[in-house]
């Protein structure tokens, strides 16, 4: 059973910054590509920050210079920094592997809320 947990979500300025955590379970950790997905209100869950085994980085073009997604092997955990922060950041922050975000009806973490408000 695979477990996701999210964390580091909150209330933040424009401008401001948030460091997001994912614990995720060591047998998929390492072998897959991560992933940090967002759901905004009444909008579809997006990808946008990936990175793979071997440490390339993909970004959403809306995150691109001010996001940046790493992992550390040895804590199994993957990190989103979030810098810059904008109104339209505001959602619901999710991680997963991504061969497993795209298989119908997968389980999913609480995922963290990031709000970006004045």
């Amino acid at each position: 059973q695979v477990q996701l947990v999210e964390s580091g979500g909150g209330l933040v300025q424009p401008g401001g910054s948030l460091r997001l955590s994912c614990a995720a379970s060591g047998s998929i950790f390492s072998s897959s590509s991560m992933g940090w997905y967002r759901q905004a209100h009444g909008t579809q869950r997006e990808l946008v920050a990936a990175v793979t085994s071997d440490g390339s980085a993909h970004y959403e073009d809306s995150v691109k210079g001010r996001f940046t997604i790493s992992r550390d092997y040895v804590k199994n955990t993957l990190y989103l920094q979030m810098n810059s922060l904008k109104p339209e950041d505001t959602a619901v922050y999710y991680c997963n592997a991504l061969d497993r975000a795209m298989l119908p009806g997968t389980s999913w973490g609480q995922g963290t809320q990031v709000t970006v408000s004045s």
